[in-house]
């Protein structure tokens, strides 16, 4: 059986202890809580505040839960959240539409998909929740990287590899192709990160008008094209299932 690391529990314990009780504990207190010398409880609260998750006043010198932790915790609720509004949108995505639909969010440089229903046929599909896409080629991370400014520097500083001889890698182009995403509200992904595959993708606001994710299907050119145009009841389809889950949000409407 493998062996937990101490210093990981004593940080976990430390976190809990700071989530409940008091909003501020003294070092003295942490200590004596978890039974730890002062020294060692202070370096690993050291290690704490370093990487943002406990803060420590400095006119007290009491320690409380930091901003990173919070915003981790936030983003968890946020992406539960988001997949429970989206569950029946996308199957109706799925069912209007023929394709597989994917629901992503943005995650260490890339996209990461959050939910997928399969398309509605007979043929083999592989799930693909927990995989990641790259930002500057697909569907989705274009449109995270239109209406996210986060998205969008981490798009601009990542390496954007060409998947194809369709992937627009240099930033200009890359910033002309955030552009028209934009003004038409959706993002498209004809052969620039797998042969013979396109993609249609619009994104997904919150109560707060913010972008928290991006809906899109996936499927073949043929399928998803017609005289080597995305069809237009595709993209109004996309479009539609973005406003919805976005208004099951609180977004309004848009």
């Amino acid at each position: 059986m493998a062996r937990n690391i101490q210093s990981l529990e004593r940080a976990a314990a430390m976190l809990r202890l700071l989530a409940g009780g008091e909003r501020r504990l003294g070092l003295s207190d942490i200590a004596s809580s978890l039974g730890l010398a002062k020294g060692t409880a202070h370096g690993i609260l050291r290690t704490l505040q370093q990487e943002g998750f406990v803060e420590q006043d400095d006119a007290s010198g009491r320690y409380q839960l930091g901003a990173e932790l919070l915003r981790l915790g936030t983003t968890y609720l946020d992406v539960h959240e988001l997949r429970a509004r989206a569950l029946v949108w996308t199957d109706d995505l799925a069912r209007s539409s023929g394709e597989s639909v994917h629901l992503g969010v943005l995650h260490q440089q890339g996209v990461l998909i959050v939910h997928h229903v399969f398309r509605p046929d007979d043929s083999r599909q592989v799930l693909e929740i927990g995989a990641m896409q790259p930002l500057h080629s697909t569907a989705l991370g274009k449109v995270l990287s239109a209406y996210d400014p986060v998205a969008h520097s981490e798009a601009l500083e990542a390496d954007r590899k060409a998947y194809t001889d369709r992937t627009v890698c240099e930033p200009d182009g890359f910033e002309h192709i955030l552009d028209i995403t934009r003004a038409r509200g959706y993002a498209a992904d004809v052969e620039e990160t797998w042969e013979g595959i396109a993609s249609i993708a619009a994104p997904i606001h919150d109560r707060r008008r913010m972008p928290v994710g991006a809906v899109g299907i996936t499927g073949a050119v043929e399928r998803l094209c017609r005289e080597d145009e995305l069809r237009p009841e595709l993209v109004a389809a996309v479009r539609d299932c973005a406003r919805a889950v976005s208004r099951d949000l609180g977004a309004g409407r848009f």
